[in-house]
């Protein structure tokens, strides 16, 4: 799979392909948007390393990567969200089949009125984390001030951590291929952590005697 996807980090096309998997995994959660954007920083890193290249070769750019990662990640969260707030009966029905969409919809209610949107930042790392929060925040009609900033925050966090993975593993180790899976790893055990925060129970305050 790394071989498949290395060549394609030597064509311009690689930013079309991250924007869009980046925008639609909030929908369908088994895209690999993050192996994709750890795989082209590891080939920008291993560009670098090798000395001057053919221009097709040093794409992609490692600034651009950040920026079209993040900005992908925010309108993919918004377009769950808005699909989510002007969803109709069908969606409801959907959602309510969903203990873990319900879940959210309780949690996320109280959590982003209360100011607790780092939520919004934690899920982003938890497999189907963010569909989640996007679907839920929308679901439990929040307000677009109350979502949008943590998803920005959310966008630049997980864009940062998975091309800074990708791009310095890289560099630390010496070799393409091995900074890839190294970095992919260390992407899904932040998955798995975040997954743990984001399932865990929320701990309430004892009343006052």
């Amino acid at each position: 799979m790394f071989e498949t996807l290395g060549s394609l980090t030597t064509s311009p096309w690689i930013y079309a392909v991250v924007a869009l998997s980046v925008v639609l995994d909030v929908f369908l959660p088994v895209l690999p948007s993050g192996v994709l954007v750890i795989t082209a920083a590891a080939a920008t890193a291993a560009a670098g390393a090798a000395g001057p290249v053919p221009v097709p070769a040093r794409v992609p750019d490692i600034l651009a990567l950040l920026v079209i990662a993040t900005t992908a990640s925010v309108l993919g969260d918004m377009a769950a969200f808005r699909l989510a707030r002007r969803g109709g009966a069908r969606l409801d029905r959907a959602i309510a089949r969903s203990r873990r969409l319900t879940s959210a919809q309780e949690r996320l209610g109280a959590a982003l009125a209360r100011g607790g949107g780092a939520l919004v930042v934690i899920a982003r790392f938890a497999p189907a984390g963010r569909s989640v929060v996007s679907l839920g925040a929308g679901k439990t009609h929040r307000k677009v001030r109350e979502f949008l900033p943590w998803s920005v925050l959310a966008g630049m966090a997980w864009a940062g951590y998975s091309v800074a993975l990708g791009y310095f593993g890289t560099q630390w180790l010496g070799a393409a291929w091995l900074g890839t899976a190294v970095s992919v790893i260390a992407l899904f055990a932040a998955g798995a952590l975040a997954a743990f925060v984001v399932r865990r129970p929320v701990q309430t305050a004892a009343p006052a005697a």
